[in-house]
């Protein structure tokens, strides 16, 4: 089973991050990941909006340190933490930087992890005891977006949400590897799209079956990667995303401070942003003008352009892609 969210679609600044959880279950764990946590582990699983701030995210920090464990690796920094996420290696997250400010946003700092011990093994406890339930989660990976790739996106037509689905695509498909079987991969909803197979990219090289499509939920069946599904507020109902959601916040926030903290380096006077659409963020622009114009920061790659309209009906559904093979794109039924 597999869990995969996003956190950061729509923010002013910083990246896009879309997570996944992998989990292996029996039919008991299935039904447990399946479900919103529920007793104390409801105090540290589930909705990210809910349970992590900007201000802070040690939860976050501390289920990415107790998974990471669980893949054989013992990071002792935020950037060995991100290197055991991330689905793509720091040389391809890099690919498009510019030279003389390639550190804006993965810079080598080795900034110090933060959460409390105490929280670290709680959430490794609760790992432990959903493990002898029936659900063992095995890695989580981290696809990450910059506001560079997201513009390059948009100047040749293709949304954000193209590209968060873009991402979950490639991590289901790197589940499956990693699984060696079909897997069941519980997604939360892209934005307000409801019609999921006509926008496919890399599954649209695969036979792609729909079982539903609808505001609540869209699923399809895919032989050879299994069934991929889509529901609207999935990191509250489903703990397995709500997993994949807290992960992911963590990596968004950790990312977003590298761009203040690279700033900060020029101007201590600036602050801490969480990068969204609200007063600080917008003061943050401001007070950045004249540090950016004088060390010629690209602007694409500080600040996203304007979002674009939701595709939320059967009208507005796209035609399909070309697959990328440039072979005509199957047929789904």
């Amino acid at each position: 089973m597999l869990g995969v969210d996003e956190n950061g679609v729509g923010p002013r600044l910083g990246p896009m991050i879309v997570t996944s959880v992998l989990v292996r279950t029996d039919a008991r764990g299935a039904k447990t990941m399946c479900t919103p946590a529920r007793g104390k582990l409801a105090e540290r699983a589930g909705d990210s909006k809910a349970l992590v701030a900007f201000a802070d995210a040690a939860l976050g920090e501390a289920w990415a340190r107790a998974i990471v464990a669980r893949q054989g690796a013992a990071p002792s920094t935020q950037r060995e933490l991100m290197r055991a996420l991330f689905l793509d290696d720091e040389a391809e997250l890099t690919r498009p930087c510019p030279s003389h400010h390639d550190d804006l946003c993965f810079s080598d700092r080795h900034e110090a992890l933060t959460a409390d011990a105490a929280l670290v093994k709680e959430c490794t406890r609760d790992l432990e005891r959903l493990a002898a339930r029936g659900a063992d989660v095995r890695r989580a990976r981290v696809a990450v977006s910059c506001a560079r790739r997201l513009n390059d996106a948009a100047a040749v037509g293709r949304s954000r949400f193209d590209v968060d689905l873009e991402h979950m695509e490639r991590l289901v498909l790197a589940a499956r590897r990693d699984a060696g079987a079909d897997v069941l991969a519980l997604c939360g909803k892209v934005g307000g799209i409801d019609f999921y197979s006509g926008r496919f990219m890399h599954l649209s090289s695969y036979l792609v079956s729909t079982i539903e499509e609808g505001r609540a939920a869209s699923a399809y069946q895919i032989p050879g990667v299994g069934r991929v599904a889509f529901t609207r507020d999935a990191d509250a109902h489903h703990l397995v995303v709500g997993l994949a959601s807290l992960v992911g916040k963590w990596v968004r926030d950790a990312l977003m401070r590298r761009v203040t903290g690279w700033f900060r380096e020029l101007d201590p006077d600036v602050a801490d942003v969480s990068g969204y659409h609200d007063p600080a963020t917008a003061r943050f622009v401001d007070a950045t003008r004249l540090v950016r114009r004088a060390r010629k920061v690209d602007d694409a790659c500080f600040e996203r352009r304007c979002a674009e309209p939701r595709v939320t009906s059967e009208k507005q559904k796209p035609k399909r892609p070309a697959r990328p093979d440039g072979a005509p794109p199957r047929p789904s039924r």
